[in-house]
């Protein structure tokens, strides 16, 4: 029997810690040109953007634009605006990958499994019967069937169309205010 290899590089950064910075890693990716490709969708008080180090093919995050840290900091605009985003996030990974489910969460707080404290986001993860085996449960490392910059490809044109009114079953705006770089 042969020992197969699965070549992983983008997660050295994060395997060896390289990947921790003091800045806000949100903030940092708004005020970035560099992180444009996993921003998917820009709204008018949070955007949308892969997880670097993705838990399922299509992680995404919905992030409020201003630096919070929970929903008691949150306006009433952005708490409307995040709940609406995360609809679109819904419409938009269901249309894209036809996931059996989806996971969505906040986790406020070390102790309730926050990796980013300082600032509020939204997970929603993809999930199909069978996607967690024995390379997650074995060798703690995931298997993810695409690159980030491809998924963003797949999903910024959904997002886009979704946003201008193009909303799966009923065709009406869902209610997120956006704008487009």
């Amino acid at each position: 029997m042969t020992l197969e290899r699965l070549y992983t590089p983008w997660r050295l950064a994060y395997v060896t810690g390289a990947a921790k910075s003091s800045a806000c890693v949100f903030c940092a990716a708004l005020a970035n040109e560099d992180a444009d490709p996993l921003i998917v969708f820009r709204g008018s008080t949070c955007f949308v953007i892969l997880n670097l180090f993705p838990y399922n093919n299509g992680h995404l995050m919905v992030v409020p634009n201003r630096h919070i840290a929970t929903l008691v900091d949150a306006r009433p605009d952005e708490l409307e605006d995040m709940m609406a985003t995360t609809r679109l996030s819904e419409m938009a990974l269901r249309e894209t990958f036809n996931p059996e489910g989806i996971n969505v969460g906040i986790n406020l707080g070390k102790a309730a499994g926050a990796g980013i404290l300082e600032h509020l986001h939204v997970h929603l993860v993809p999930r199909w019967t069978g996607d967690t085996n024995f390379m997650t449960v074995i060798g703690q490392t995931r298997v993810l069937p695409q690159e980030l910059p491809v998924t963003g490809e797949r999903l910024r044109p959904v997002f886009d169309r979704l946003a201008h009114g193009g909303a799966a079953g009923n065709g009406s705006r869902n209610g997120v205010t956006e704008s487009t770089k």
